[in-house]
């Protein structure tokens, strides 16, 4: 009878950041099984104490810090200008985005109450501020954020509560027409900043946006891109054409460094840069 490891035993191995490979491993007898997990989790364990200890005493960054910092600085070089919003917000933001009690997206917010909700993107606020920044300064508008956003997501090695948004957004310096065209540019050359150059650039349909640009790693999503005129934009009084990226961090992580589970690279108590403390 093939021997497979135990459920306990996968999710030790994974939560040390062991390969698929020895995780869904068969064996031909339990004691085979057995001494296997306990080599590999020897092994592994020590792998992340000494990740650990390299964090600590000489990059002193985390993996997620640095590719946050790399895209920050590359935008800021390139005329965008860093801002701050609201991590909580209100129901009428998101009605203003399309999502009411009718959308799906309604039932994985994190409500406060029934007016209040931890935010589930970075649009509304953003599309509030370059809205009226347009109308103090009458020129085109280079804003991104990066921050937390929220969801009730299905737990899983993809997905995350809370997980690490950078959005950039441009409105009023692309020609109308060529949206398409600015966000692949914009996009290739973000994944070179990167450093990633293995990666899809997939034209989706969207219910909300219309048509997005999605950045794909391995079949993982790491970004999708969008742009207007839209009819969204009549509940911020934006007319101009605009274009605009959102990068999920952690995914961006996992995709540089090839470490399987999201929960490793996020913001936690229980893992630092990749490596899981109870070691």
């Amino acid at each position: 009878m093939t021997e497979y490891l135990t459920t306990a035993q996968q999710q030790r191995l994974t939560e040390l950041s062991a390969p698929d490979s020895e995780i869904t491993m068969a064996f031909e007898t339990k004691q085979a099984r057995d001494a296997f997990f306990k080599e590999k989790e020897k092994f592994h364990a020590e792998g992340n104490r000494g990740r650990i200890l390299d964090t600590l005493n000489n990059t002193r960054y985390t993996m997620l810090h640095s590719v946050e910092d790399t895209l920050s600085r590359c935008l800021m070089s390139d005329g965008f200008t860093k801002v701050s919003t609201p991590t909580i917000i209100t129901a009428n933001m998101l009605a203003r985005m399309t999502v009411d009690p009718t959308h799906p997206l309604t039932n994985q917010v994190f409500w406060l109450d029934n007016k209040r909700c931890l935010r589930p993107m970075l649009a509304p606020n953003l599309y509030e501020v370059m809205g009226q920044l347009r109308k103090i300064t009458r020129e085109p508008v280079r804003i991104f954020e990066c921050g937390s956003c929220f969801r009730k997501e299905s737990q899983s090695s993809k997905h995350l509560n809370e997980f690490t948004m950078l959005n950039l957004v441009e409105l009023a310096g692309v020609e109308e027409g060529k949206q398409m065209e600015k966000l692949k540019q914009m996009a290739t050359s973000l994944m070179a900043v990167l450093e990633i150059a293995d990666y899809e650039l997939v034209v989706e349909s969207s219910v909300v946006y219309g048509e997005t640009l999605d950045i794909i790693v391995g079949g993982q999503e790491l970004a999708s891109g969008a742009y207007g005129p839209h009819p969204l934009d009549d509940n911020w009084q934006i007319s101009d054409p605009w274009v605009g990226i959102g990068f999920g961090l952690e995914r961006v992580v996992m995709a540089k460094s090839g470490l399987g589970h999201i929960k490793s690279v996020g913001r936690s108590t229980g893992y630092l840069n990749g490596a899981r403390l109870k070691i």
